[in-house]
């Protein structure tokens, strides 16, 4: 288990002082395959970075199954992270060195003897899926094959725990696939935690259980998967989990009108003619400003603006009948959205 204490980073700039992180507290348990995203500048880097003490937190606390990483000697520090690896979205292999001896480089360092190195990397190697390229260079390999290279090296020492920092940014989306897959059978066979730095919900959707989004270096939302996808809170959720719903409001503007926003929570209630059924039951005929659905494991999630014509009065009913629909969220955006029945 990984448990983040109100931590916090500051740095010094020639314009001052800038928080990166501001009082993060979260817990990730064993076996978790966790996400953490967040815009670019919100703090992702910073906080995987403080995780493994590469970075050491202005304030607050790190523990590792109960045992504060800050207050470690060097020695004790440095076996410590041998438990918690770390693949980046740069791969950082040597070129100079075939893949077998990249992968073999921490058990070195750590002082394995070659022979028993060796044997390990060879493990690795075929865990990830290539047990043909022990003797090939990185500059020989694809994108993802080197980051399967990656991930072998960081699994060499038998960690416990897998720092993933934006491992997919630089691959397609084929590639991101595959290596996604390979880090959940890890996950799965192995029992290593995961956590998993990224923009990109798609990939918190694929693989994550549990989900913490950062936004000017603080937790805004946290909670499983499922949960923030079928009811996000915060804004800063609700643009990462539906972009285009942030572009139709930036489209939209100032534009006067009473709008209704519908969060799907499920296959049944995405796949119902709501809109219409509320056109014939009530007579209220919206327009649809935007919407976007998609799936994540076996249920449906998205949204639907809608105007809603008329006044106050239409506007309550109309929020009234869609309230009465099992799995959705109803919000109301208009300024008038606070008088009794909306």
């Amino acid at each position: 288990m990984i448990e983040l204490r109100n931590l916090s980073k500051s740095f010094i700039t020639a314009d001052g002082p800038v928080d990166a992180l501001r009082n993060v507290s979260l817990t990730i348990n064993s076996g978790d395959i966790y996400g953490i995203i967040g815009m670019s500048g919100a703090g992702k880097s910073t906080l995987v970075r403080c995780i493994n003490m590469l970075e050491r937190p202005t304030e607050g606390h790190v523990l590792l199954d109960g045992q504060d990483l800050g207050s470690m000697r060097k020695n004790e520090l440095r076996k410590t992270r041998r438990r918690v690896t770390m693949i980046f979205q740069g791969f950082n292999l040597l070129m100079q060195r075939n893949c077998l001896q990249n992968i073999m480089l921490p058990l070195k360092l750590a002082g394995v003897k070659p022979a028993e190195a060796k044997a390990r990397a060879l493990q690795m190697l075929d865990i990830v899926g290539l047990p043909d390229k022990a003797r090939a260079y990185p500059a020989q390999l694809s994108g993802g094959q080197q980051q399967r290279i990656a991930i072998a090296r960081a699994l060499a020492t038998n960690p416990d725990v897998l720092l993933c920092d934006e491992a997919t940014s630089a691959l397609d989306p084929k590639t991101t696939h595959a290596i996604l897959e390979l880090i959940r059978d890890i996950n799965r066979k192995l029992g290593i935690t995961v956590i998993v730095i990224t923009h990109q919900m798609s990939v918190v959707q694929e693989i994550c259980n549990r989900v913490a989004i950062l936004e000017h270096g603080a937790v805004v939302e946290e909670g499983e998967v499922a949960q923030v996808f079928a009811n996000p809170q915060a804004e800063a959720t609700k643009n990462l989990v539906y972009p285009e719903m942030a572009d139709a409001n930036v489209a939209l503007g100032d534009k006067n009108g009473q709008r209704v926003r519908i969060i799907f929570n499920g296959a049944i209630a995405a796949n119902e003619p709501l809109i219409a059924r509320m056109a014939l039951e009530t007579g209220i005929a919206a327009s649809i400003l935007g919407a976007s659905t998609r799936a994540v494991g076996d249920r449906a999630y998205g949204y639907i603006l809608l105007e809603i014509p008329g006044g106050p009065d239409e506007l309550a009913k109309a929020v009234k009948f869609l309230r009465q629909t099992p799995d959705v969220t109803v919000s109301v955006e208009v300024n008038y959205a606070e008088m009794k029945g909306v």
